[in-house]
């Protein structure tokens, strides 16, 4: 008889690893503390609820995201599968409903009748087969158990949310509807882009240059005994825009405001900047601003950011904000299987593990969630070939230098290069990639006499 697994945390990765273990004949228990006790960036009490963006990265299939997702949807994502079934119209990206994506999630755990979901906080880790997927928002009393345990000190980092408008109160006298280079679902575009031309863009920059923010020695002031970092540390992928500023005036022009691939209808040319807007649920009802990560204080939003032509009556229904995001030191905790390697019984997942974006914590949970089931079947867990984009980001969290370690996205990057010797362009190099991972994937199952329901 199959051994139980405990899981804790119901996040992303947390969510599908409970469904590959009970879909694979194996009892599990998914522990999930909200929302008797909030994390301060959740809203709701949903499992797997996204707390910054609504975007799980490119649909394109020579993107690094977008062959992730390929490997997904061989492997049964069940969380990728509710994502297609809520997307939004977000141009070549994969965009859901928050909301209809997280209880989608939520009722499909709750209705499975191997899984059991308890509402309570872990303090301890158990013994047995035991998942830890509690995301970089572990509450400070597993944060010291899991530096008892790894006996490593852990390591954070500071994220923050972008702010979400009502779609009613843009103005789109001044907004325009397009996606980049025409991509997209809706032929009047995906995405509402709010044009500047030079002189707005300047006093736009100045403005966001002297505004008032929230001190980051309110957020040190939580943390835990055993978690490491600088005043000052933010994920690059994630950055606030008001940091982005500070790193020169054009920095933001060249980054979440850059105007290529659009041309405003009223004057038939590109303008000097552009603010994206992206639906954040079906009805599109509500828009957050893309890249707009910011730890400036509530008043001072409401002020910098209606200074954007086309929001100067912008509603808010949330406010961006910023939160630390805590992640273990896996180069000297795991290995590539995500097991620890002091306790193989003992596996970790998500962003705790130092992955980066929301696919990527999916991914990793299925993985570990099908490594959980086969320890619990007796059989050894495998390890997945670097080659492809699940394997080679394990692999990176096992394998970087612990020193410098950072939090990793997908990328091509983090792949073996291809080894034949031919010069290739970029998209055509990325083809190459994707092609190389799912012959390998498909290889791998096949020669291990598995497929993606069996254990």
């Amino acid at each position: 008889m199959a051994e139980e697994v405990i899981v804790i945390g119901g996040g992303l990765a947390g969510s599908e690893a409970a469904w590959q273990i009970a879909k694979r004949g194996v009892d599990v228990v998914l522990f999930e503390m909200r929302p008797l006790k909030q994390t301060g960036a959740h809203q709701s009490g949903y499992l797997a609820e996204l707390v910054c963006s609504n975007s799980l990265g490119s649909r394109l299939p020579d993107r690094a995201s977008g062959v992730l997702m390929t490997e997904l949807r061989y492997l049964g994502s069940l969380l990728l599968s509710i994502a297609e079934m809520v997307a939004v119209p977000a141009g070549g990206a994969l965009a859901v409903d928050r909301e209809a994506f997280a209880r989608g999630v939520t009722e499909k755990i709750e209705t499975h009748p191997r899984i059991t979901l308890i509402r309570e906080e872990v303090k301890r880790i158990p013994e047995g087969i035991v998942i830890l997927a509690s995301g970089p928002l572990t509450s400070d009393k597993l944060a010291n158990e899991l530096s008892r345990i790894t006996g490593e000190e852990h390591l954070y980092f500071f994220d923050a949310l972008s702010p979400i408008v009502e779609a009613e109160s843009i103005n789109m006298s001044v907004a325009f509807r397009a996606s980049r280079y025409g991509r997209g679902q809706n032929s009047e575009g995906d995405y509402i882009n709010c044009p500047m031309n030079e002189v707005e863009y300047e006093e736009f920059i100045d403005a966001l240059l002297v505004a008032e923010r929230i001190p980051l020695h309110d957020f040190e002031i939580t943390v835990t005994e055993g978690v490491l970092a600088g005043a000052e540390k933010y994920f690059e992928g994630c950055l606030p825009v008001e940091v982005i500023a500070e790193r020169g005036r054009d920095a933001l022009a060249y980054g979440p405001m850059r105007p290529v691939g659009l041309i405003d209808p009223r004057s038939g040319h590109r303008p000097h900047a552009v603010v994206q807007l992206r639906q954040d649920n079906l009805i599109g009802s509500l828009y957050n601003i893309v890249g707009f990560q910011t730890n400036l204080t509530y008043s001072e939003q409401a002020r910098v950011l209606r200074k954007i032509p086309g929001l100067e009556a912008a509603r808010f229904i949330r406010y961006g904000q910023m939160h630390r995001n805590t992640y273990i030191n896996s180069p000297k905790i795991l290995l590539p299987t995500l097991q620890s390697r002091n306790r193989r019984s003992l596996l970790f997942t998500g962003q705790i593990t130092g992955v980066e974006g929301y696919l990527s914590n999916i991914a990793t949970g299925l993985y570990a969630g099908w490594s959980a089931a086969r320890l619990s079947h007796g059989y050894e867990a495998l390890i997945l070939p670097q080659t492809t984009m699940l394997g080679s980001l394990c692999h990176y969290i096992s394998h970087a230098d612990s020193y410098s370690f950072q939090p990793m996205k997908s990328n091509f990057g983090i792949i073996p290069p291809l080894d034949d010797g031919i010069r290739r362009n970029r998209r055509k190099r990325a083809k190459a990639y994707a092609l190389r991972s799912t012959h390998d994937l498909t290889s791998f199952m096949k020669n291990n006499k598995i497929n993606a329901h069996s254990h």
